[in-house]
């Protein structure tokens, strides 16, 4: 996967860089060496840091787990739903929401209600859904970046309050943050180190997103999903293969039920371009940051915007390589829900034909973490999926980063 992103602005409508600037390339793991060092050899005091005139490599890793499914789904939203119009007392245009994102509504939180509790409500419902006791969970991950308190972990506030007897940790990857949990989760079962691994996304974005910030703060909204991965005997374990020019491919239906290819990448690098500035050990929250604001997330919109539509489309056609599937093969596509201007861009570039696309960003908005596993919770629920469908996930965002997978259903 290649596409190059300089920094400067203007610079975002070249479709090759220019050779006197700062520029990046983001290349697939079959053009790299490994390690994570630059192609030229050179390691600097951060790999992925920007060279002056120089280029940086950010590698998106390719991988499979074989032997894992997806035994429930459950979610859970706020009940409070704020409309555009409600929006409009901050100043916020209801038609230029919609125009620009397609987003209707959203969901907030009531002051009382913390990530912790929105994630309790998604894991009964997916236990419930799944027919499984919380005794036979010995897992328990929770992607999210707006946790209760820094410590101890909103995972093991969960674990606590649905009183399972499991390790529990937090995985903090935005609105990636789900694909990287359920690889995560699909690796501890595959290796026989777990049995049923509870995975949420949860998100409460309404107190991250300052209210004075019209551009940004209708865009997010609330929300909590979870799934039960659990291990399949319907793995047919083969031997990897290898085309002539000796990349690692997937023979087609040779995994059996699992994430039969997935690819997580990061690109550090443009980290300022969605951030949180105060709050952590670089920057305390003093009063002075209070007072100005870096409580809040800034997000350079059309920056990322350019971003995630490269990022979506590359992915998703390597992805989709890698497993030998075609847009034909797939029943469902998952996006992350930022957009729908993202996702019309992804359906048109990669082929898939509309039907297959679910969405309901307009009625939840970016949920971060969320997005996806409440997507698939409602497709679950809709009657969308059926024991071995291929369903292709694609999550970015905030790192910048991303994940995308394929799943046998």
């Amino acid at each position: 996967m290649r596409h190059f992103i300089p920094e400067n602005e203007e610079s975002w409508l070249h479709t090759e860089p220019a050779k006197e600037s700062p520029q990046t390339s983001v290349t697939s793991a079959k053009n790299q060496t490994s390690g994570g060092v630059p192609a030229d050899g050179k390691g600097g005091a951060a790999t992925g840091a920007v060279h002056a005139k120089g280029t940086v490599t950010a590698k998106g890793r390719f991988g499979r787990v074989g032997g894992i499914r997806i035994a429930g789904t459950g979610s859970y939203v706020p009940e409070n739903c704020v409309t555009n119009e409600d929006l409009a007392a901050l100043g916020c245009d209801s038609d230029w929401i919609v125009r620009r994102t397609g987003i209707r509504e959203r969901r907030h939180a009531t002051p009382d209600q913390a990530t912790s509790d929105m994630c309790y409500e998604a894991a009964v419902r997916c236990l419930q859904n799944s027919g499984t006791d919380v005794a036979d969970v010995d897992l328990i991950l929770v992607a999210t970046i707006t946790p209760d308190t820094p410590t101890p972990s909103t995972a093991c506030q969960v674990q606590s309050r649905l009183g399972a007897s499991a390790p529990a940790m937090d995985i903090s990857v935005a609105c990636s943050g789900y694909t990287f949990a359920l690889v995560t989760a699909a690796q501890f079962i595959a290796a026989g180190n777990a049995k049923n691994a509870l995975v949420i996304g949860a998100d409460l974005m309404s107190r991250t997103i300052d209210p004075e910030d019209k551009k940004t703060f209708p865009l997010f909204g609330d929300a909590a999903a979870a799934t039960l991965v659990t291990a399949s005997d319907e793995f047919v374990n083969l031997a990897d293969e290898e085309d002539a020019s000796g990349t690692e491919t997937v023979a087609k239906d040779s995994c059996g039920d699992g994430i039969i290819a997935y690819q997580l990448g990061s690109e550090g690098c443009f980290g300022d371009l969605l951030c949180v500035r105060a709050g952590g050990s670089r920057q305390p929250l003093t009063p002075e940051a209070y007072a100005a604001g870096d409580q809040y997330m800034r997000m350079d919109g059309r920056a990322v915007f350019k971003w995630a539509v490269r990022v979506v489309d590359e992915s998703a056609k390597d992805v989709m390589a890698h497993a030998d599937v075609s847009p034909d093969d797939l029943s469902l596509l998952i996006l992350h829900q930022a957009n729908q201007r993202i996702i019309d861009s992804a359906v048109s570039d990669l082929g898939v034909d509309a039907s297959k696309v679910f969405v309901n960003l307009d009625r939840f908005g970016n949920t971060s973490a969320a997005s996806i596993p409440l997507a698939l919770d409602e497709a679950a629920q809709a009657g969308r999926l059926k024991r071995g469908d291929l369903v292709l996930m694609s999550g970015f965002g905030a790192g910048l980063a991303w994940g995308t997978l394929i799943l046998r259903w």
